[in-house]
C-alpha cells in the first residue's frame, strides 16, 4: 500500500490518477476534509491528514509500506514533513519518495531551505528514500498565469532573464510512480527537467503561436512583484519566497536539461509547445463569454 500525501496538488493528483489506472493499491491523503470526502465518493481510499498533528498522521499509515511525501509550502513545511517521516519510521514504512526542489542540496532559496532538512532527516533515518528534485513547473502557466493570459494577453512574474528547463508535473508523477513501484531507486536523488530550456520571452512567443494572438511576458521589479502578489492575496511569506527564487535564477541556474525523466520512464517529457497546446483551453475565454 502506498500513501500519497499532497494528493490534490499538481504532482500528487497526477500520481493518484496513474496509480489508479495501473490498479496499484494506494491511499490518498488530503488536508481538506471536503476533498477527501469527494475522493472517497469517487471510490478512492482517502483520508484527511493534518501533518502538523502527529496523531493525525499515524492512522493514515496503517498498512502502508511506501509514502509519497510532499507537504504544502508554508513556514511549517519542514516540521510537517518531518512529522510524517517520524510516523513512517514508527509504522514500519520501508520507502519514502520525497518530492523536493531543483538544487535543494545547495539551499539557495527559502523554498530549498524548507526541503533540504527533510532530505537530511531521511538520509540518516532507517528508511530507504528517493528524492525528486524538480525544476520550475509548467503548471504555473496553466494555473497562476492563465487568467491574465486569457484576459490581458500577458503573464507577469518577478523578473527572470535566464532560461528555465520547465518540467510538467505529470512527468514528475511518472517518475514518482516508477520510484514507488519498482526496485532500484533507493538512495537516488533525481534532478528532473523538461526537454528544453526557454526564457519567459521565448515561452511567450510559443504561446503566441499556439494561441494565434500576441502574448507577452512582463518581468516585474521586486517592489512591483511584492505589491502585485499582496494585491492578489498571496501571503507575505509566499511572496517574499517567490521573489527570492526569481532573484536567485535571474540570469541563469535553472537551464540545465536532464535526461532523467526519459531514462526512468522510457518516455520523453513534454515540451512547452506540447504543454501549451494540450492546455490551450486554459488560455482561451469560454465561448459566449
Amino acid at each position: 500500500m502506498i500513501l500519497v500525501t499532497g494528493a490534490s496538488g499538481n504532482v500528487g493528483s497526477a500520481l493518484v490518477k496513474q496509480l489508479r489506472a495501473a490498479e496499484v493499491p494506494f491511499r490518498a491523503a488530503y488536508h481538506s476534509a471536503e476533498k477527501a470526502q469527494k475522493a472517497t465518493a469517487d471510490g478512492i481510499d482517502a483520508v484527511t491528514v493534518e501533518m502538523s498533528d502527529p496523531a493525525s498522521v499515524q492512522p493514515a499509515l496503517a498498512g502502508v509500506s511506501k509514502v509519497f511525501l510532499l507537504g504544502a509550502m508554508s513556514p511549517g513545511q519542514t516540521g510537517n514533513e518531518s512529522n510524517v517521516v517520524e510516523a513512517a519510521v514508527s509504522a514500519g514504512v520501508s520507502h519514502v519518495v520525497k518530492q523536493s526542489l531543483w538544487r535543494a542540496d545547495e539551499e539557495l532559496t527559502p523554498i530549498a531551505r524548507l526541503h533540504r532538512p527533510v532530505e537530511r532527516m531521511l538520509e540518516t533515518s532507517p528508511l530507504s528514500w528517493t528524492f525528486l528534485r524538480a525544476n520550475f513547473y509548467l503548471q504555473a502557466f496553466s494555473g497562476n498565469w492563465a487568467g491574465t493570459i486569457r484576459s490581458g494577453n500577458f503573464f507577469a512574474s518577478p523578473l527572470i532573464r535566464g532560461p528555465i528547463a520547465f518540467v510538467d508535473a505529470e512527468d514528475i508523477a511518472r517518475v514518482a510512480f516508477r520510484a514507488l513501484t519498482e526496485d532500484g531507486h533507493a538512495g537516488k536523488a533525481y534532478t528532473l527537467s523538461g526537454p528544453e530550456a526557454l526564457t519567459y520571452d521565448e515561452a511567450a512567443a510559443v504561446l503566441s503561436e499556439v494561441l494565434g494572438r500576441p502574448i507577452t511576458y512582463r518581468g516585474m521589479s521586486n517592489e512591483q512583484a511584492l505589491s502585485a502578489l499582496a494585491e492578489a492575496g498571496m501571503s507575505s511569506f509566499h511572496a517574499k519566497a517567490l521573489v527570492e527564487v526569481c532573484n536567485t535564477y535571474l540570469d541563469g541556474g535553472a537551464e540545465t536539461v536532464t535526461s532523467t525523466v526519459e531514462d526512468i520512464t522510457g518516455q520523453r517529457p513534454r515540451n512547452f509547445r506540447e504543454f501549451a497546446t494540450a492546455h490551450r483551453h486554459c488560455f482561451e475565454a469560454a465561448q459566449g463569454s
